[in-house]
């Protein structure tokens, strides 16, 4: 199967056949019920027992899928057709066996981009991505257009496929993990940044990279690319072609810069002002850039006037230096989406001074060494908590200084020790840089569970 024709045509037929959908979660629901609607013969796949999918397991076995659950639930996947979820490496066993023998292994978000009526606006990125694409999202809404906002945000849209019409755009978020493999690629696509993640599920950088890159390798010649100049490995995907840059440090002929402190849009048509950087509410420097690729990305489709509005008045995205509270003083922050070192380090650098930084979490094998280093200029006093504890605090003490450096055994010991030791004027700032899966579910449930601790501070 190489481009969209195939995926229609093997939806067009896919009635009576017998198919795969590995992982019974938020992506794949709308998918098996998309399925079944196509008369497929669907069965799941899933680690978890009946009992703890609860209602799920009921409601799908009343729309007749059938179900393959438990430690050895993929030991029976023998489907010519496999639909797997994101979170799943296509490294499992027995996913590359299936492979070897000839099965054709697919996806939600490959399907929907393969179907959807619309124009896609697809994000990725290391860092920065949902808050672009939600940037997007609204510059197009605040245009008057008619725009569905999903992907790795939450939402999977493949359930709203008979509501979308070809006069509407849609902006999705996307993942590495959803598009390794991917056939199909978004009509625009934009590349926030890329730095070391994900090296828990990929095995290697290289292996992280050329996922990012099928964003844009299987656009056809109307496909628009927006990248960052600024970026280390991004610069190198310019093409000649249907490219935009944004850069905070250059002049560009298509695209993206800073000129005396006003964010300019430059293309064939003209060299436009859109906005003072000092009017984006958000705060940060990351964020300026975000807006930089939001307004290259969707300037075809929205105006002006709806980029300013949106800069002077988008709070954020919950969990991205989210504003809690303040308490005695001190001023506390949820930023439970930071899951890197360089997220971490664009959080820090939003704030004029040194700050209390809660971090630690699971380990994705990302390297510490520089983010030790850095952390020197930013951080006045370093709580960790989690799996990461160790190795984060051997990459500061090796990189000099005399940082104190203090350690929990959960986040709310963390948390409260923090506090009581900030004074008036103090931040105190939770960004892990790392991921929540030691102890959670997912940043989400990582960041409300910090919101519920702060609020019980005095």
């Amino acid at each position: 199967m190489q481009n969209k024709e195939d995926i229609k045509n093997l939806i067009d037929n896919i009635k009576g056949k017998s198919v795969a959908v590995i992982g019974i979660g938020v992506n794949n629901i709308p998918l098996i019920r998309f399925l079944v609607s196509k008369r497929a013969s669907v069965t799941a796949f899933d680690k978890k027992s009946a009992k703890d999918l609860g209602v799920y397991y009921n409601d799908l076995k009343n729309i007749g899928v059938k179900f393959s659950l438990g430690d050895k639930y993929l030991a029976k996947l023998n489907q010519k057709i496999i639909f797997k979820s994101p979170g799943i490496p296509f490294s499992t066993p027995e996913i590359l066996t299936a492979m070897v023998n000839g099965a054709l292994v697919t996806s939600e978000t490959e399907v929907f981009m393969a179907l959807c009526p619309a124009a896609i606006i697809g994000v990725t990125g290391s860092d920065g991505k949902t808050t672009t694409a939600t940037l997007c999202a609204k510059m197009l809404e605040q245009s008057g257009v008619k725009t569905w906002l999903g992907g790795n945000i939450g939402k999977p849209l493949i359930g709203e496929l008979g509501k979308i019409t070809p006069k509407d755009k849609v902006v999705l978020e996307l993942s590495s993990f959803q598009l390794q493999n991917c056939r199909v690629s978004p009509d625009v696509a934009v590349i926030t940044n890329i730095s070391p993640n994900h090296l828990d599920y990929h095995k290697d950088m290289d292996e992280y990279i050329n996922a990012k890159k099928n964003i844009f390798l299987h656009q056809d010649e109307s496909g628009l690319l927006v990248i960052n100049e600024d970026n280390d490995i991004t610069v190198g995907f310019k093409r000649e072609k249907n490219c935009r840059i944004f850069s905070m440090k250059n002049s560009v002929e298509h695209g993206c810069y800073i000129k005396d402190g006003i964010i300019h849009f430059k293309d064939v048509n003209g060299d436009f002002e859109i906005i003072d950087v000092n009017d984006i509410l958000l705060p940060g420097v990351h964020n300026i850039e975000n807006y930089m690729a939001a307004i290259a990305a969707v300037s075809d489709f929205a105006s002006i006037k709806a980029m300013k509005e949106v800069a002077q008045s988008f709070k954020g995205v919950e969990h991205r230096l989210e504003f809690i509270k303040e308490a005695r003083g001190v001023k506390i922050y949820n930023d439970s989406i930071a899951t890197s070192p360089t997220r971490t380090m664009a959080g820090l650098k939003s704030f004029d001074k040194k700050v209390i930084l809660i971090a630690g979490g699971y380990d994705k094998h990302i390297p510490f060494e520089q983010f030790g280093k850095d952390i020197l200029d930013y951080v006045k006093v370093l709580h960790l908590t989690g799996d990461t504890t160790e190795k984060i605090e051997k990459c500061v003490r090796n990189a000099g200084g005399d940082l104190p450096i203090k350690k929990y055994g959960n986040l709310a010991e963390a948390t409260k020790a923090a506090f009581d030791e900030a004074g008036s004027g103090d931040i105190v700032l939770f960004s892990p840089a790392c991921a929540s899966f030691d102890k959670f579910r997912n940043f989400e449930e990582r960041g409300n569970y910090f919101k519920r601790v702060v609020e019980e501070l005095h």
